[in-house]
Formats: structure tokens, sequence, C-alpha cells
């Protein structure tokens, strides 16, 4: 790592870009700290008995994390500087990306690690979410806008094995499994954002000729992460559109599969459809991913097919929907580990000013400062705390996989959790880490202001992390009629007799579900859920990071059995009784907020 006073002697506008990505920290997988939580928080051994994922056994679950581990580092990795300098560009109708980009993706895909998780009858290997969720973890810690390709094609995936037809299947999985082709999810219009039910692209049926019970399909739609690019042969659209005389509302949208180029019967590829990126959106972060403007049936020839019933479209892509927010949840423990590693290399080598209180007045490394310690803990603790969640998480997906219903919908109520805190932790720590820098933080040669950057997408896509709240404090709250919640915080009571400050912080979580179950008005909840939904998600991390300590006191990962003890009572003592001062706010009601008429609100 070069010192701060070194830099000054090169100014950003005289570097090179290869000499600018020289400078940027490495990504070292923190392979011991996964598999701990892969162990403890996913519990991969018990989901091992069952029949379905009998091959998640240890040896292979641990050379699939230090695998891929190995290879985020050694090809995802290198590209992330050069991406966010160079990114993504349309030219002449065509999406490129950067030198290397290709080469990556195809080694990707060579390796099989797209196939970890999809089912055995398409090329998948059958094993745990959890596994797959790691394979994402690393790939986007190493490189966070590149691995919105494969995230998305998970999403599609899920879509298509739950509600594509046979041949549907048969004719697109296989080839997206594979991560031969990728895929996209395409929501969003001009005038139809959070109210997807607002939406105007249109689907008329095809009634003759070869394309006979297939639809034409028209409309643009906006914000399409990976809409288009030539690292993958084909790129299979799911396209929310309107059949004729389809009810307003969410109630009258359909779900269609619409590739970018036709598939012929023998599985080959025929000519393009009529789709195209129209532009790409020049954004804060993430400057590698081709945020897409696309355009469908500009020429009236857009074919795509029907999946699943008509009319229940929004349904079909919930399913790839909640699958994705889990993966945006995990988006905010990878920025969140790769600032934390550049802010950790940046503190143990920047040297300046004695230690306060210390006889010796030699200048130090700034770690050794109190609060620079304080913000590389409380980096570390969140990071840490978010990685914990994200795998009791995937666990309870994969419970839900072998029918445990209080597992499933466990999961559910989970899902918001790590979606919205996981990523607003995200953004804080890659925010520490530029404080960490100091002033060479702000300066963009260092690398540390992209991870601030690149964070900053993950509270919004997905559903904003207000909607997160909305929904934990809606529908997740009404399951078992708000028993499942509860019953929730009441077992991290139950377990937590010897932390009595997360002990009363779960008892708070069950007050306040209570109240908003019983007795507040909808807006009343929906005034507290961003506070109630902070709360909720450290209780169940502090709650789980109390398992890792005592896995790893009881002999588990020896390797962290320094360092694990301190970072999980830095979250107990620091971070939980920040968020037990969150309750008045979950609870004051809604009144105040309207206290005063918009005229007046905005003057």
């Amino acid at each position: 790592m070069i010192h701060a006073k070194t830099y000054w002697h090169f100014p950003f506008s005289t570097r090179t870009k290869t000499e600018q990505v020289t400078h940027v920290t490495p990504y070292t997988p923190p392979t011991q700290d996964q598999l701990l939580a892969i162990r403890v928080n996913a519990g991969i051994e018990e989901l091992a008995e069952a029949e379905k994922f009998a091959h998640a056994e240890a040896d292979l679950v641990e050379a699939i994390v230090e695998g891929v581990g190995q290879f985020a580092a050694g090809e995802f990795a290198p590209l992330n500087r050069i991406g966010d300098l160079e990114g993504a560009k349309l030219e002449n109708g065509v999406v490129r990306l950067p030198d290397g980009f290709k080469a990556a993706y195809d080694a990707y895909v060579e390796q099989g690690w797209n196939s970890i998780a999809s089912s055995t009858d398409f090329g998948g290997q059958g094993l745990p979410f959890a596994l797959s969720c790691n394979v994402l973890e690393n790939l986007g810690a190493a490189h966070m806008a590149f691995n919105l390709l494969p995230m998305l094609s998970v999403g599609a995936i899920e879509a298509l094995e739950h509600h594509g037809s046979k041949d549907q299947q048969a004719k697109y999985l296989p080839n997206l499994v594979s991560g031969k082709w990728s895929g996209t999810m395409n929501l969003t219009e001009p005038a139809a954002g959070s109210d997807v039910g607002a939406l105007r692209s249109t689907a008329e049926p095809i009634s003759e000729g070869p394309n006979a019970g297939k639809y034409r399909i028209a409309g643009q739609k906006i914000y399409i992460t990976w809409g288009d690019h030539e690292l993958a042969e084909n790129i299979i659209h799911l396209v929310l559109a309107r059949l004729p005389g389809a009810p307003e509302g969410s109630r009258g949208i359909s779900l269609f599969v619409v590739p970018k180029y036709h598939v012929n019967d023998d599985g080959t590829l025929g000519p393009r459809n009529d789709l195209r990126p129209v532009s790409l959106e020049h954004k804060l972060g993430i400057n590698a991913s081709p945020t897409c403007v696309m355009s469908y049936g500009d020429n009236g020839e857009c074919i795509g097919e029907l999946v699943g019933a008509e009319n229940r479209g929004l349904a079909a892509m919930f399913t790839m929907m909640n699958n994705a927010r889990i993966n945006v949840g995990n988006q905010g423990v990878q920025i969140g580990e790769r600032a934390t590693q550049q802010a950790l290399a940046y503190a143990r080598d920047r040297v300046q000013s004695a230690r306060a209180g210390s006889p010796d007045k030699s200048p130090v490394p700034i770690i050794e400062h109190p609060d620079v310690r304080r913000m590389i803990l409380r980096m570390k603790a969140l990071t840490e705390g978010a990685r914990a969640l994200l795998y009791y998480c995937a666990g309870q997906v994969d419970r839900g996989t072998l029918g445990d219903v209080d597992a499933k919908n466990r999961a559910e109520i989970l899902v918001p959790l790590l979606k919205a805190w996981g990523t607003d932790i995200g953004v804080e720590v890659a925010g520490i880490g530029i404080q960490v820098h100091g002033g060479m933080g702000f300066v963009e040669e260092t690398g540390a202001a992209q991870h601030w950057r690149d964070s900053k997408i993950a509270p919004i896509y997905e559903g904003t992390n207000g909607i997160q709240a909305a929904d934990l404090v809606t529908r997740k709250l009404g399951l078992e009629g708000g028993e499942a919640m509860i019953g929730l915080f009441g077992a991290i009571a139950a377990d937590a007799k010897d932390e009595p400050g997360l002990r009363n912080l779960a008892q708070d979580c069950m007050d306040i579900a209570r109240w908003m179950r019983d007795e507040a008005s909808l807006d009343d909840r929906l005034a507290g859920s961003v506070p109630f939904c902070t709360m909720a998600a450290v209780a169940v991390t502090g709650w789980q990071l109390t398992k890792q300590v005592e896995a790893v006191a009881a002999g588990a990962a020896p390797s962290l059995a320094e360092t694990k003890p301190v970072t999980a009572r830095f979250f107990l003592d620091r971070i939980v009784p920040e968020a037990a001062g969150l309750k008045a706010g979950a609870m004051a009601g809604a009144d105040l907020l309207y206290a005063l008429p918009s005229e007046k609100l905005v003057g």
C-alpha cells in the first residue's frame, strides 16, 4: 500500500488507468469466517442429512468456499477498478465491456460456479442455496458490478423453475443454469416505478403463422441491470406486460419470456428478436454493470412466450424478486467486506502521530489510535454480523425447500431484515472506510470512494428499504396471525440468558410487534416500520453472532478464536444498545408526520 504522502506527487489527472489500478487493495477471501457462518448459522451439516442435499458433505463445502474465493480473487477482483474507470459503453447499438470481462465470465461458466444450487434436472449441482450465496458473496466482494450478471441469472432460473412450462424449462434452463446464457428481470417503466401495477407494456396474442400461440411484446423498460451485453451467447429477458382487456393494476399483469435471440427447436440460436438497448444510465456507481433502457417491439416483431397463467405475472415475478432480495442483502456483506479490507490495509500502513497517552512520542500507524480502532471494529462487527444474518436466512430457505413450514415462514420474515439492514450497513461500512482514509478516502485514486458509490444502489433496488420495512409490518407480521414473528423474538429472548441487552432488545421487538398487530393503525405501523426493521435485524444478528462465539469456544474455527469474541462483543455492547434506542421511533405513530399539510412542509 502506498502511503498517503506518496500520492501527492501523482495527481489523478497525470496517472494512467493501469497505474491507478495497481494501488488498489486486492481482495482476500474471508474463507474461515464464511465457513463458520455456513456451518453455524446456515446449519449445513444438518442440511446434508436430507437426501436432497446429501452431497453437501464437509469436504465438498470447504472445497467450494475455498475454490470460489480463489477464483473471485484471481479473475473478478482485478477487473473491479478497471470496470469503475472505464465502465460499460453502448457503441453502435452494442454494449461493450472493458478488456478481460469476457475471459473472466467464460472462466466462471467453464468452472461451473453458476450451477451450484440449480436442479440436477437441468444440469445444476443440486446443492443448498446457502452455497450459492457464498459464490455470490465472493464474486460480489471481488467485483460488485460484475457480480450482478450472474445474480440476475439466478433469479431468472428460479422463476422458470417454479412457473415455466416443461417445454420452456427444457428450452431455456440448461443454458441459463450453466451460465452460457444470462437472464434479466424487466419490471420498471418510466411511469411505473415501485407501483408496478401502473406499467403499460403490452402483449398481443398471435393466432396465425409460425409464432401462433406466442405474443407480440411492445413497450419500454428502464433500469434493466445487464439488459444487454456480449459476454453470454443469449440473454433471456423476463418481461412484465399486459394482455388485451386485462384488469387494471397489479391484477392484470402477465409474465413473458423474451429471448434476445430466438431459440430454434433443436436448441440452436436463430435470428435476433425485435428488442434493443436504447441507452445506458449514467450512474453514481456500479459503472461496469450496464443499466439499460430497453425497447421491445420497435418494429412490431418482438416475440415472447407467456410464463404461467394469464394475469398472474406479478406473483411469478415475485418468486424471482424474493430470491433477488436475499442476494441484494448479500451485497451489503460483499461491499462491507471489501471496504473493511481496504480500510484495514490503509490503517495498518498509514503512519501519523503518536498514540495519545503513550510515553513514546514516535508516530504510529493510525490503526493504533482509539477512534480508528473504533471505526475498524465497527466495520468488522457490522460486516460479520450481516454475514451471519445472510447465512441464517439462507439456511431457513433451504429448510423451507425441504418442506419445513416453520422455516419457510421464518425465512419470509428474515428476507426484509436482510435486504434492508444488510444494505444499510453496506453503505455505512463503506462510508466509514472513506473516513478511515481521511482526505485520501475522498480521492478516487485510492479506490475507497468506489466502494461507497457502488454500495448506494443496494438500498434502492429490488424494492427500496422503506418498502422492505413496509412488507415486514404488513405481510410478514400477518404470518400465523403474528405468532411467526413474535415466536422468532421469543426464541432470541430465551437464548439470550447471559446477554441482558440482547434479551431486552428481543423483548422490545415482541412488544412492538404485538402493538402493531393489535393496536396500531396502518399509518402508525408504516411510520414506525423502518426503526422496527432495524431493531429486528440487529436482534436476529446479535443472536446469530452469539451462536458463532459458542461454536468457536467449542473448538470450531481455531483461526478465529481471538478475533470472533471481540467483534461479537463489540456488536452486542455497541450496536445492540443503539438499536434498542429506536423503540420510541418505532411506536411514535404517524400523527407528527402529518402535523403539517404538504404545502407547509415544502414551504
